[in-house]
Protein backbone atom coordinates (compact mmCIF):
# COMPACT_ATOMS: atom_id res chain seq x y z
CA UNK A 1 0.00 0.00 0.00
CA UNK A 2 1.08 3.13 -0.64
CA UNK A 3 0.58 6.90 -1.85
CA UNK A 4 1.61 9.93 -4.28
CA UNK A 5 3.49 12.55 -2.57
CA UNK A 6 2.71 16.10 -4.08
CA UNK A 7 4.05 18.34 -1.40
CA UNK A 8 7.63 19.08 -2.13
CA UNK A 9 8.50 18.79 1.99
CA UNK A 10 10.17 16.18 4.05
CA UNK A 11 6.86 15.73 6.29
CA UNK A 12 4.40 14.25 4.32
CA UNK A 13 6.43 11.35 2.96
CA UNK A 14 7.77 11.32 6.57
CA UNK A 15 3.92 10.91 7.58
CA UNK A 16 2.43 8.65 5.31
CA UNK A 17 5.11 6.39 6.15
CA UNK A 18 4.64 6.88 10.11
CA UNK A 19 1.29 6.14 9.84
CA UNK A 20 2.46 2.26 7.89
CA UNK A 21 2.24 2.84 4.16
CA UNK A 22 4.65 0.47 2.80
CA UNK A 23 6.50 3.29 -0.09
CA UNK A 24 5.41 6.56 -1.21
CA UNK A 25 5.50 7.53 -5.06
CA UNK A 26 7.24 11.00 -4.84
CA UNK A 27 5.96 12.51 -7.75
CA UNK A 28 8.14 14.95 -10.11
CA UNK A 29 6.09 14.75 -13.26
CA UNK A 30 2.98 16.09 -11.89
CA UNK A 31 3.70 18.21 -8.47
CA UNK A 32 6.38 20.79 -8.61
CA UNK A 33 9.57 18.65 -7.28
CA UNK A 34 13.05 19.66 -8.22
CA UNK A 35 16.68 18.12 -6.74
CA UNK A 36 16.88 19.40 -3.55
CA UNK A 37 13.09 18.06 -2.86
CA UNK A 38 13.06 14.94 -4.21
CA UNK A 39 16.07 14.68 -2.00
CA UNK A 40 14.28 15.77 1.05
CA UNK A 41 10.71 13.96 0.23
CA UNK A 42 13.10 11.19 0.01
CA UNK A 43 15.06 11.69 3.70
CA UNK A 44 11.01 11.97 5.54
CA UNK A 45 10.43 8.49 3.67
CA UNK A 46 14.25 7.19 5.13
CA UNK A 47 13.39 8.99 8.70
CA UNK A 48 10.13 6.75 8.60
CA UNK A 49 11.53 3.54 7.50
CA UNK A 50 8.87 3.27 4.41
CA UNK A 51 10.21 2.85 0.59
CA UNK A 52 10.40 5.68 -1.64
CA UNK A 53 10.20 5.38 -5.19
CA UNK A 54 10.07 8.62 -7.52
CA UNK A 55 7.98 9.02 -10.65
CA UNK A 56 10.77 10.89 -12.84
CA UNK A 57 9.71 13.81 -14.87
CA UNK A 58 12.02 12.98 -17.55
CA UNK A 59 13.47 9.09 -17.88
CA UNK A 60 16.80 10.02 -19.13
CA UNK A 61 19.12 8.60 -17.63
CA UNK A 62 20.47 12.07 -15.45
CA UNK A 63 17.11 12.27 -14.25
CA UNK A 64 16.83 9.05 -13.06
CA UNK A 65 20.42 9.17 -11.81
CA UNK A 66 19.30 11.69 -9.67
CA UNK A 67 16.64 9.95 -8.32
CA UNK A 68 18.76 7.32 -7.44
CA UNK A 69 21.84 8.44 -6.07
CA UNK A 70 19.49 10.57 -3.44
CA UNK A 71 18.11 7.31 -1.98
CA UNK A 72 15.02 5.98 -4.23
CA UNK A 73 14.52 2.65 -4.09
CA UNK A 74 13.06 2.81 -7.50
CA UNK A 75 11.82 4.82 -10.16
CA UNK A 76 8.34 4.65 -11.78
CA UNK A 77 8.98 5.76 -15.19
CA UNK A 78 6.22 7.10 -17.06
CA UNK A 79 5.00 6.37 -20.78
CA UNK A 80 6.75 3.63 -21.60
CA UNK A 81 5.26 2.37 -24.70
CA UNK A 82 8.36 0.75 -26.48
CA UNK A 83 10.88 -2.45 -26.21
CA UNK A 84 13.70 0.43 -26.21
CA UNK A 85 12.03 3.13 -23.91
CA UNK A 86 12.15 0.05 -21.14
CA UNK A 87 15.35 -0.62 -22.17
CA UNK A 88 16.84 2.40 -21.75
CA UNK A 89 15.23 3.15 -18.31
CA UNK A 90 16.64 -0.31 -17.18
CA UNK A 91 20.21 0.49 -18.61
CA UNK A 92 19.82 4.16 -17.17
CA UNK A 93 19.06 2.60 -13.36
CA UNK A 94 21.58 -0.54 -13.47
CA UNK A 95 25.58 -0.72 -12.58
CA UNK A 96 25.85 -3.87 -14.15
CA UNK A 97 24.04 -4.91 -17.36
CA UNK A 98 23.93 -1.10 -17.24
CA UNK A 99 25.68 2.43 -17.58
CA UNK A 100 24.33 3.92 -14.35
CA UNK A 101 26.82 6.40 -13.49
CA UNK A 102 28.96 5.83 -10.56
CA UNK A 103 29.84 7.36 -7.25
CA UNK A 104 29.07 6.16 -3.58
CA UNK A 105 29.14 10.14 -2.65
CA UNK A 106 25.55 10.48 -2.14
CA UNK A 107 23.00 9.00 0.04
CA UNK A 108 22.27 6.14 -1.83
CA UNK A 109 26.30 5.15 -0.74
CA UNK A 110 26.26 6.36 2.68
CA UNK A 111 27.97 9.05 1.71
CA UNK A 112 31.47 7.28 0.92
CA UNK A 113 30.48 4.63 3.63
CA UNK A 114 29.58 1.69 1.05
CA UNK A 115 32.84 0.87 -1.06
CA UNK A 116 32.06 0.13 -4.62
CA UNK A 117 31.28 -3.44 -5.36
CA UNK A 118 29.47 -3.35 -2.47
CA UNK A 119 27.61 -0.56 -3.34
CA UNK A 120 27.22 -1.83 -7.06
CA UNK A 121 25.92 -4.84 -5.27
CA UNK A 122 23.26 -3.64 -3.06
CA UNK A 123 22.17 -0.78 -5.64
CA UNK A 124 21.38 -3.70 -8.10
CA UNK A 125 19.79 -6.17 -5.92
CA UNK A 126 17.40 -3.29 -4.41
CA UNK A 127 16.71 -0.73 -7.34
CA UNK A 128 13.03 -1.23 -8.69
CA UNK A 129 12.09 -0.12 -12.29
CA UNK A 130 8.39 0.32 -12.57
CA UNK A 131 7.20 0.92 -16.13
CA UNK A 132 3.94 2.79 -16.24
CA UNK A 133 1.58 1.61 -19.40
CA UNK A 134 -0.35 4.35 -20.26
CA UNK A 135 -0.67 4.20 -23.98
CA UNK A 136 -2.41 2.54 -26.55
CA UNK A 137 0.55 1.81 -28.56
CA UNK A 138 2.68 -0.36 -25.45
CA UNK A 139 -0.16 -2.45 -24.77
CA UNK A 140 0.09 -3.61 -28.40
CA UNK A 141 3.59 -4.61 -27.54
CA UNK A 142 3.34 -5.43 -24.17
CA UNK A 143 4.23 -8.98 -24.11
CA UNK A 144 7.71 -7.40 -25.54
CA UNK A 145 7.82 -5.04 -22.93
CA UNK A 146 7.21 -7.48 -20.62
CA UNK A 147 10.23 -9.64 -21.48
CA UNK A 148 12.71 -6.44 -21.25
CA UNK A 149 15.13 -7.87 -18.69
CA UNK A 150 15.34 -5.76 -15.55
CA UNK A 151 11.36 -4.45 -15.90
CA UNK A 152 10.17 -5.16 -12.29
CA UNK A 153 6.83 -4.37 -11.93
CA UNK A 154 4.11 -2.69 -14.31
CA UNK A 155 2.24 0.22 -13.43
CA UNK A 156 -1.10 0.90 -14.65
CA UNK A 157 -1.87 4.28 -15.87
CA UNK A 158 -5.64 4.04 -16.41
CA UNK A 159 -6.53 7.68 -16.27
CA UNK A 160 -4.01 7.87 -18.85
CA UNK A 161 -5.37 5.17 -21.52
CA UNK A 162 -8.89 6.30 -21.19
CA UNK A 163 -8.14 9.94 -22.02
CA UNK A 164 -5.75 8.39 -25.44
CA UNK A 165 -8.61 6.15 -25.77
CA UNK A 166 -11.65 9.03 -26.03
CA UNK A 167 -13.14 7.08 -22.90
CA UNK A 168 -15.01 8.68 -20.45
CA UNK A 169 -14.17 6.89 -17.52
CA UNK A 170 -11.28 3.95 -16.15
CA UNK A 171 -14.46 1.49 -16.43
CA UNK A 172 -15.12 2.01 -19.77
CA UNK A 173 -14.63 -1.24 -21.87
CA UNK A 174 -11.90 -0.48 -23.91
CA UNK A 175 -10.01 0.90 -21.16
CA UNK A 176 -10.81 -2.66 -19.07
CA UNK A 177 -9.68 -4.86 -21.95
CA UNK A 178 -6.63 -2.54 -22.20
CA UNK A 179 -5.61 -3.58 -18.32
CA UNK A 180 -6.44 -7.18 -18.92
CA UNK A 181 -3.94 -7.25 -21.50
CA UNK A 182 -1.26 -5.66 -19.33
CA UNK A 183 -2.04 -8.16 -16.56
CA UNK A 184 -2.07 -10.90 -18.70
CA UNK A 185 1.40 -9.93 -19.99
CA UNK A 186 2.69 -9.27 -16.56
CA UNK A 187 1.44 -12.57 -14.85
CA UNK A 188 3.03 -14.64 -17.81
CA UNK A 189 6.34 -13.09 -17.28
CA UNK A 190 6.48 -13.22 -13.78
CA UNK A 191 6.05 -9.59 -13.55
CA UNK A 192 4.70 -7.28 -10.85
CA UNK A 193 1.71 -4.80 -11.25
CA UNK A 194 0.82 -2.17 -9.45
CA UNK A 195 -2.49 0.30 -9.82
CA UNK A 196 -3.87 3.81 -8.47
CA UNK A 197 -6.96 3.10 -6.81
CA UNK A 198 -9.81 4.60 -5.17
CA UNK A 199 -10.92 2.21 -2.63
CA UNK A 200 -10.37 -0.71 -1.17
CA UNK A 201 -13.45 -2.29 -2.97
CA UNK A 202 -11.74 -1.49 -6.53
CA UNK A 203 -8.70 -2.91 -5.35
CA UNK A 204 -10.27 -6.27 -4.42
CA UNK A 205 -11.16 -6.23 -8.29
CA UNK A 206 -7.88 -5.60 -9.46
CA UNK A 207 -6.63 -8.15 -7.28
CA UNK A 208 -8.09 -10.77 -8.79
CA UNK A 209 -6.28 -9.82 -12.21
CA UNK A 210 -2.39 -9.92 -10.60
CA UNK A 211 -2.47 -6.35 -9.12
CA UNK A 212 -0.27 -6.63 -5.67
CA UNK A 213 0.20 -3.14 -4.99
CA UNK A 214 -2.21 -0.65 -4.79
CA UNK A 215 -1.41 3.56 -4.72
CA UNK A 216 -4.19 5.16 -2.79
CA UNK A 217 -4.61 9.14 -3.27
CA UNK A 218 -1.96 11.29 -2.18
CA UNK A 219 -0.98 14.14 0.16
CA UNK A 220 -2.88 16.75 -0.99
CA UNK A 221 -6.34 14.18 -1.49
CA UNK A 222 -5.74 13.25 2.07
CA UNK A 223 -4.81 16.69 3.46
CA UNK A 224 -8.38 18.16 1.19
CA UNK A 225 -10.12 15.14 2.85
CA UNK A 226 -9.86 15.93 6.22
CA UNK A 227 -10.08 19.60 5.83
CA UNK A 228 -13.23 19.18 4.05
CA UNK A 229 -14.58 16.89 6.75
CA UNK A 230 -13.63 19.33 9.96
CA UNK A 231 -15.15 22.51 8.13
CA UNK A 232 -17.96 20.92 7.43
CA UNK A 233 -18.56 19.39 10.95
CA UNK A 234 -17.81 22.97 12.19
CA UNK A 235 -20.54 24.44 10.03
CA UNK A 236 -23.14 21.97 10.30
CA UNK A 237 -22.34 22.74 14.35
CA UNK A 238 -23.00 26.51 13.51
CA UNK A 239 -26.01 26.28 11.67
CA UNK A 240 -27.66 24.01 14.11
CA UNK A 241 -26.86 26.82 17.01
Amino acid sequence: MGTFIKTPTSHTSEIMGDIGFDFVVIDEEHAPFDRVAIDMALLGARAAATAGIVRVARPDAANILSALDDGAIGVLVPHVNSVEKAQQAVIAARYRGGRRGFSNSPRAGRYGGLPLPMHIQRSDEQTAVIAMIEDPEAVEVIDAIARVQGIDAFFLGRADLAVAMGADALDAPAVCKAVERICRAAREASMRICAMVANAAESALLTELGVSAFVVASDQTFMRRAATSALDEFRSKWAAA
